[in-house]
C-alpha cells in the first residue's frame, strides 16, 4: 500500500513536491492558486436601460478605446447613463480597425457600440490615427501615427464608408479626423483649409453613399490663437472663415466645436484674442456670414481641469461652478447646440500630469465631486444659480 501513495489523488502533488526543482514547484503552487482564484464574472445579460435626464445636452467624451476588459467598459457607460448624459464622444482608430489593407476587425468598436446602446447612450464617432500601410515607408520618411497624405484621402474615405455601412441604424454621427488647424494632428504636414475641403469632400460623399443617413460633423477645430501661417497650426477662426470660403459648408452636416474655459468664468465674453468658453459664439458668427445660422453644432469637446499643479487649472470648486454655468448657458442660450460633450469621463490609466485633471470618475471608478454635483442637476436634484 505504501508504494501506490504517489499515484492516489493528492499524493502525486507530493510526490514531485519532494522529487523536483523549484521550478517544478513554483509551477504546481501557480496552478493550485488559479485554481483557488475566483473566477471574474461574465457580464449578464439586462434589458436596454434608459437615460434619466432633465437636461439632455450633456454629453460625455470617453476614452474606451484602450480599455481591454468588457466589464470596465459596461460600468464606465453605466456611469454615464447614471450621471444623466445622453451621449457619449469616442475615438474609433482606423489603425486598430483596418490594421491591414482591406482587411477589417471590428470586434472593439463593436461591443463599445453595442454596450453603449444597451445602456440608451447616443454614440458620436470620431475616426481617426493612420495605420501603418497608410503612411509612407518609415525607412525612407518616418512620420508620426497621425500622418495622412493627400494620396491617402480616398482610403480614409473609404474607411469611414465602411463605418457609416457597418453601424447604420446604431451611430448617425461621424467626425472625420480631429482638430485638423493642428500641424500635430495630421503628422507635422501643413493642411490648409482648402486642402481639408478637398478631404471633407471625398469623406462627404462616400459616407453618405454608403449610408444616407449619417451626420458628418465637420471641423472640430482646437481654440488656438495661431496666426494665419503660425508655427504649430493656425487659428480656429481663420480656419474655420477659409473651410466656407472654399465651399466647405456643403460637406458638412453639422459642425462640431471645440471650446475650453481654462481659468475664465464661462460668462467672460468672447474676443479673438481670448480662449474661453464664449470663444465658440465667434465661430458660430462664421456660420451666420455664410448662411449656415440653422445647422447644427456639436460642441466635442469642452471642460475645466482641476489638476492643483497647472498655471490653467481651477480649484475644484471653481470647476464645479463654471461647468454647471456653462450647462445652463449654451442650454439656454445656443438654440442649435445639440449637446455639451465634456472631455474626459475617465481614463483606463493615470496619465501622471495635468490630463488627470480634466476627468470626472478616477482610474478606480470613484466618482469626483465634478461628476456627483453634475449627476444632481442633470437629474433635476440642483439648481444652477
Amino acid at each position: 500500500m505504501a508504494e501506490s501513495w504517489p499515484y492516489r489523488a493528492g499524493g502525486a502533488v507530493r510526490w514531485l513536491w519532494q522529487r523536483r526543482g523549484i521550478w517544478l514547484r513554483g509551477a504546481i503552487l501557480a496552478v493550485i492558486l488559479l485554481n483557488l482564484a475566483p473566477a471574474r464574472a461574465r457580464l449578464q445579460p439586462e434589458p436596454p436601460q434608459r437615460v434619466q435626464t432633465a437636461h439632455p445636452i450633456l454629453c460625455m467624451h470617453t476614452r474606451l478605446v484602450d480599455e481591454v476588459e468588457d466589464w470596465k467598459i459596461w460600468h464606465t457607460l453605466r456611469m454615464v447613463r447614471e450621471m444623466g448624459a445622453t451621449a457619449i464622444v469616442e475615438l474609433f482608430p482606423w489603425a486598430y480597425i483596418q490594421p491591414r489593407e482591406g482587411v477589417y476587425d471590428w470586434h472593439h468598436p463593436d461591443r463599445i457600440i453595442r454596450l453603449a446602446r444597451q445602456q440608451g447612450l447616443t454614440v458620436i464617432a470620431r475616426l481617426g490615427v493612420v495605420p501603418a500601410w497608410a503612411r509612407p515607408d518609415p525607412r525612407l520618411q518616418p512620420t508620426s501615427l497621425n500622418y495622412l497624405a493627400p494620396e491617402r484621402y480616398a482610403d480614409y474615405a473609404a474607411f469611414v464608408a465602411a463605418f457609416a455601412a457597418r453601424y447604420r441604424g446604431e451611430v448617425t454621427h461621424i467626425i472625420p479626423w480631429n482638430e485638423p488647424n493642428l500641424y500635430f494632428e495630421w503628422g507635422f504636414r501643413r493642411v490648409t483649409p482648402e486642402e481639408y475641403v478637398e478631404f471633407l469632400k471625398l469623406v462627404y460623399q462616400a459616407a453618405h453613399a454608403a449610408n444616407p443617413e449619417v451626420q458628418i460633423l465637420g471641423a472640430a477645430l482646437a481654440p488656438t490663437l495661431e496666426p494665419e501661417d503660425g508655427a504649430n497650426g493656425m487659428s480656429d477662426l481663420i480656419y474655420l472663415r477659409r473651410i466656407y470660403e472654399a465651399g466647405g459648408g456643403a460637406y458638412f452636416d453639422a459642425l462640431a466645436v471645440h471650446t475650453y474655459g481654462f481659468t475664465s468664468p464661462p460668462d467672460d465674453p468672447p474676443a479673438p484674442d481670448r480662449l474661453n468658453f464664449r470663444r465658440a459664439e465667434l465661430l458660430f458668427d462664421i456660420m451666420r456670414a455664410f448662411g449656415d445660422a440653422d445647422k447644427p453644432i456639436y460642441i466635442t469637446e469642452s471642460s475645466w481641469n482641476d489638476h492643483p499643479r497647472w498655471t490653467h487649472a481651477v480649484r475644484p470648486s471653481q470647476r464645479i461652478e463654471y461647468t454647471l454655468a456653462a450647462l445652463r448657458y449654451a442650454e439656454s442660450t445656443w438654440q442649435t447646440v445639440r449637446n455639451l460633450c465634456f472631455w474626459f469621463f475617465r481614463a483606463p490609466t493615470l496619465y501622471r500630469n495635468y490630463m488627470d485633471g480634466y476627468a470626472f470618475v478616477t482610474v478606480g471608478f470613484r466618482p469626483r465631486p465634478i461628476y456627483e454635483e453634475v449627476r444632481r442637476w442633470a437629474l433635476g436634484e440642483r439648481e444652477v444659480p
